[in-house]
């Protein structure tokens, strides 16, 4: 990946994302040439940018797919990429994901056609209200946080701490927006933004890119690639149920599909949340990191905040939860998050995550969500180079 940056930094998407993929390549000890297919996700940016993008580090007339999934699609294209290899019609594919983003809150950029998530919003609006001069997007999950706090107690603090967390977990790494530590007062005492979710309990707008490379064990062998000792074991991929449009704002911003997912991926990997070490999740907002730590059975439902008071979602703790400093303090460029999110797992395995580096993980768990709705979770597991 590259370092990400705020939209102010002025980064083009088609040099951000052709560094990211040579980045990659060169990391697989392969060519441009040696990749058989690619997919290119992003939300921000017209029909075939994923051409764009490619053609600046070569011609090589390899079908490319676009993908869009609102924030889930850097893992849909990595899903995609898998699926392509456990088909067996080729033996590498691509992933690359990019974002250069305007500054200030998301939004569409249609008004004459039906927003994808408009179900989401009319399920806010019935249960909290819907606020025009407020980001839509915070209003959903603070719409969500109020929800756990009214059924267990959950306090603002305990939100605020996430953020603190994310913060000192950046400090470590090159690649984050922002590397400033912050203080829990600083947390509270910035701009409400949906109660009770303030301005540096959001992720920023950022510009950046990532990409990886898949190849099939077979291909790996045969090549003697020496940085192939990361495999993906399991990976559930879910969207909206009737259960996302029912009473609780938890469901309409995902602790459903959520966990569905991440039953497929526990299931194909043969393992459970006890055996995880470490977790990169969509922290889109220190709601949804709670609200995820439950969703993924990293903890039992309604003990979200106990967890995050007994320093078990950090260093020292029952589950480093986003070494990266996460999608609040990494930063989040809609469609590379997910790409970089495997990339900090895969260093995590390699044991090359430097300051970050949790000691001894031999598996990892990543959690990607995009609202209207998309949910990918990844189980990473270390094998034998």
């Amino acid at each position: 990946m590259v370092p990400f940056a705020k939209p102010s930094a002025g980064a083009k998407y088609e040099e951000m994302g052709a560094a990211a993929v040579r980045a990659a390549v060169a990391d697989a000890g392969l060519t441009f040439e040696d990749v058989q297919e690619a997919y290119a996700s992003y939300v921000y940016g017209d029909s075939t940018c994923g051409q764009v993008v490619l053609y600046n580090v070569g011609l090589t007339g390899i079908p490319v797919i676009n993908v869009n999934n609102n924030c889930a699609s850097g893992s849909t294209a990595l899903w995609q990429a898998r699926k392509a290899i456990a088909g067996g019609e080729v033996d590498v594919v691509l992933a690359v994901g990019f974002e250069q983003m305007n500054p200030g809150p998301i939004g569409g950029h249609w008004n004459d056609r039906q927003a994808p998530s408009l179900q989401h919003f009319m399920r806010l609006n019935e249960l909290f209200g819907f606020d025009l001069t407020k980001a839509p997007a915070a209003q959903l999950f603070g719409g969500a946080g109020t929800a756990h706090m009214d059924k267990f107690g959950t306090s603002p603090e305990t939100f605020a701490r996430i953020a603190v967390k994310a913060r000192q977990h950046a400090a470590n790494n090159p690649y984050a927006v922002f590397r400033d530590l912050v203080t829990i007062e600083e947390v509270l005492a910035s701009p409400m933004q949906s109660d009770p979710v303030t301005r540096l309990q959001c992720c920023p707008p950022t510009s950046g890119a990532a990409a990886v490379v898949l190849v099939s064990a077979e291909y790996a062998k045969k090549r003697g690639l020496s940085n192939a000792g990361v495999r993906i074991a399991g990976q559930g991929f879910t969207s909206d149920t009737p259960d996302s449009f029912t009473g609780d704002m938890r469901h309409v911003v995902g602790i459903g599909i959520a966990a569905q997912a991440a039953e497929i991926a526990y299931t194909q990997a043969g393992i459970g949340p006890e055996d995880i070490p470490v977790v990169e999740l969509h922290d889109c907002f220190t709601v949804n990191e709670l609200l995820t730590y439950e969703s993924l059975g990293l903890t039992p439902e309604g003990t979200g905040e106990k967890f995050v008071m007994d320093g078990d979602n950090t260093y020292g703790g029952r589950v480093v939860t986003n070494p990266s400093g996460g999608l609040l303090s990494k930063g989040h460029p809609l469609g590379a998050t997910g790409l970089a999110q495997c990339a900090e797992l895969t260093w995590q395995l390699r044991g090359q995550a430097d300051k970050r580096q949790v000691e001894g993980a031999k598996t990892a768990l990543q959690h990607n969500l995009g609202i209207g709705s998309a949910c990918v979770v990844t189980v990473y597991e270390k094998v034998d180079a």
